[in-house]
């Protein structure tokens, strides 16, 4: 399989190879030594998978190379392209709020149990239950944070789709000569 691999690499450009190579070969050696304890079928899954890689990561490098763009920009395919910089989920900004009103429930319960416990007599009463004081203006503070977030957003968006940003770029000044 190795061989095959040094064969496919072959389709790769010359700067490219030289400068990845190696590299790509010490990785395919290690993952080859632990994938070939495995059951046949999961090596031949693996052979597949790296031929197909290489394949396409050939032909992506191929285009760059001849066309001068980058490929990711013509096959956009997001689930494979690695990215340098890091970014949270969508969903993220919810569950954190999410956690947060969670904490700050226990808080307000834990504040109103020991409210309802008497500082010293060992018998203790039933706890009655206390309206919440912090919550209410704690979630209005929230939902108008959120909602100015979500206008700032759109505000943005739409800045970024109709092309406003690029007037900041145009000179108004009329020209002397």
């Amino acid at each position: 399989m190795l061989a095959l691999y040094r064969t496919l690499l072959w389709l790769y450009p010359a700067g490219y190879r030289d400068q990845f190579g190696e590299e790509m070969i010490a990785v395919f050696r290690r993952a080859d030594t632990d994938t070939r304890a495995k059951k046949l079928a999961a090596y031949a899954a693996f052979c597949l998978r790296e031929c197909a890689g290489l394949l396409r990561g050939a032909l992506r490098e191929q285009l760059q190379h001849f066309t001068g763009l980058d490929s990711t920009s013509l096959f956009p395919l997001r689930r494979f392209t690695m990215r340098c910089e890091f970014r949270f989920p969508l969903s993220t900004w919810i569950l954190m709020t999410l956690i947060l009103a969670g904490v700050i429930m226990a808080i307000e319960k834990a504040g109103a149990i020991t409210a309802s416990l008497p500082r010293s007599n060992p018998h203790l009463p039933p706890i009655q239950p206390v309206h919440y004081v912090f919550l209410p203006p704690f979630v209005a503070m929230f939902l108008v944070v959120y909602l100015l977030a979500a206008l700032a957003w759109t505000v943005l968006f739409a800045l970024r789709r109709s092309g406003m940003h690029r007037l900041s770029k145009l000179d108004t000044a009329p020209h002397q000569e």
